[in-house]
């Protein structure tokens, strides 16, 4: 069973009471659960985490190389600014592992700042706008690209 690592960023931990007009009033314990199950229906081991630590979040991503993981991640505000968090996301990609950049809202949509991701350009695809069901999306195309890529 492949592995995914399920990657959020800082403020995530307040899904459910941050900006619930934006985000969606479920926490990130339901995404946790949902996640979980997707993934299992997927044929995924998924392991979902929250960080407000930049340097938790680096380690996380150098931990999905070393353990030969793909990344869903959800780099949050880090999506705008942070070039560790983006090559710490390009690792991931250069070794031959999927990365799938994620966003509840449209990023795109939003206040002008939000328009720019760092970890974009290194990501495997992006899926953004959907609220919880862009981590869906994301976990279904992980599944569908190892699907592709193991078949004769």
């Amino acid at each position: 069973m492949e592995r995914v690592l399920v990657l959020n960023g800082p403020n995530l931990g307040r899904l459910g009471v941050r900006e619930p007009e934006i985000y969606g009033s479920a926490s990130m314990a339901d995404l946790q659960e949902s996640a979980l199950a997707w993934g299992s229906g997927l044929g995924l081991a998924v392991d979902v985490r929250q960080t407000d630590d930049e340097s938790e979040l680096v380690g996380w991503l150098h931990e999905a190389v070393d353990a030969r993981a793909h990344v869903v991640l959800n780099p949050a505000a880090f999506t705008h600014y942070s070039y560790a968090v983006r090559d710490a996301a390009a690792q991931v990609t250069t070794s031959g592992l999927l990365l799938v950049e994620v966003h509840l809202s449209n990023p795109a949509a939003r206040e002008a700042f939000r328009a720019h991701s760092v970890v974009g350009a290194v990501a495997t695809g992006t899926v953004a706008g959907f609220g919880f069901d862009s981590y869906r999306l994301a976990l279904e195309a992980v599944a569908a690209r190892l699907r592709t890529t193991t078949q004769p």
